[in-house]
């Protein structure tokens, strides 16, 4: 019987190199210890097809690893991540981004190499006594990256911060987050994406902006275009085929349920009063933006696009490209702190495809995976 372990190393070079799902690549390094030693950056084929895995909440009998689901084949690989354990975690191109539970710290983290980037102190945003929130790890709402430091150094991180939910970026050597100045009018940031070489921002009330950032001394900002106000849900901005979109998440703001049920016994309206306010996504719309004209256009035709939405950086894939990724659809985790930190169990009830052609929605995790700090997020799989 042949020892598959002793197969040599050119040849399992040649073997590695050829396959074509991130999946498999990594499942190639856990077969044994020669295997593994091929699973390299050196061997690592970057336009791998990778569509995002689902990082479940942490486990409390286990708060050093975390389990990521992948929707191609349904797997479940458990990852030793010891300096994710009791944090937020946010995500974009692969890295996560976290912050503190009790003392707030920011940290890039990449859950793979275990590589960590330290980032300024919360603190050294602009006024933060007037705009820090209740507890130090919801002071950040999402991060987004211009590039990946993996492979660059010039890179900068947009951060959505604090009550008020201002836009601060960092770049590497700075000692602080520097803020983008907007008008005092201007309503909270709802999302933020990289994009043609600039940052572009939505609000909840649906204005969208472009943010130059040159400096720590120069920055500006300008508004594009302008959509119907979210009343009860939010806005995700991302890149799709060359193009803006901008989407619209209704029904996730906490609302009140009437309870008919007066007659009850007291210990029955005591745990219905648990159940009398509730939030779940009803439906999403579309817009592509137009930003010659500065116009927005609904849609409900994403062609063979797929959209990834949550605590990670807004994102579209190519369906046909990734076995189990319905084109069309639109793949979204429980990401409203507003709502969800209402609930002892926190977040990751929320989530679910929602189908742009009739409206439907149906689970993409049959499990149940909870946390009031750090619910389910996507994360795109990069092991170098």
């Amino acid at each position: 019987m042949s020892d598959w372990s002793n197969l040599q190393q050119d040849l399992l070079v040649l073997i590695v190199r050829r396959i074509n799902l991130i999946e498999d690549f990594l499942n190639f390094g856990i077969v044994c210890k020669s295997w593994r030693c091929v699973v390299t950056k050196e061997n690592f084929n970057s336009n791998l097809c990778r569509v995002p895995w689902l990082m479940l909440a942490e486990e409390e009998d286990d708060k050093t690893c975390r389990k990521f689901f992948s929707l191609y084949n349904g797997m479940i690989l458990k990852k030793r991540i010891p300096k994710a354990s009791g944090k937020r975690c946010m995500e974009s191109m692969g890295w996560l981004i976290t912050v503190g539970k009790d003392e707030g710290e920011i940290s890039l983290l990449h859950p793979f190499s275990g590589v960590q980037i330290q980032l300024p102190h919360q603190i050294t945003t602009d006024h933060y006594e007037f705009n820090q929130t209740p507890v130090p790890w919801t002071f950040v709402q999402k991060a987004i990256l211009s590039a990946n430091p993996s492979h660059t150094s010039d890179y900068v991180i947009m951060i959505i911060e604090g009550h008020y939910q201002f836009l601060s970026f960092w770049k590497p050597g700075d000692l602080l987050w520097t803020r983008i100045r907007k008008p005092v009018l201007f309503p909270r940031t709802s999302d933020v994406v990289y994009f043609n070489g600039h940052f572009y921002a939505v609000s909840y009330s649906g204005c969208i902006k472009v943010c130059d950032v040159i400096d720590s001394e120069t920055t500006k900002s300008l508004t594009v275009a302008q959509l119907p106000s979210c009343i009860d849900g939010k806005y995700y901005i991302l890149e799709s085929l060359g193009s803006l979109f901008v989407v619209s998440q209704n029904g996730v703001d906490i609302r009140y349920v009437k309870d008919d049920c007066e007659d009850e016994e007291e210990e029955e309206e005591e745990e219905e009063e648990e159940k009398m306010y509730m939030y779940k996504t009803r439906n999403f719309l579309v817009f592509q933006i137009d930003l010659d004209a500065c116009k927005t256009m609904p849609t409900r035709d994403l062609g063979d696009q797929a959209f990834f939405l949550g605590a990670n950086a807004s994102l579209s894939v190519q369906a046909s490209r990734y076995p189990g990724i319905k084109p069309n659809h639109i793949y979204f985790t429980d990401d409203c702190l507003g709502a969800y930190l209402h609930f002892e169990e926190g977040g990751g009830f929320d989530m679910g495809v929602f189908n742009l052609a009739d409206g439907s929605i149906q689970p993409h995790y049959d499990g149940v995976s909870l946390s009031r700090v750090c619910p389910p997020i996507w994360v795109t799989p990069n092991p170098c």
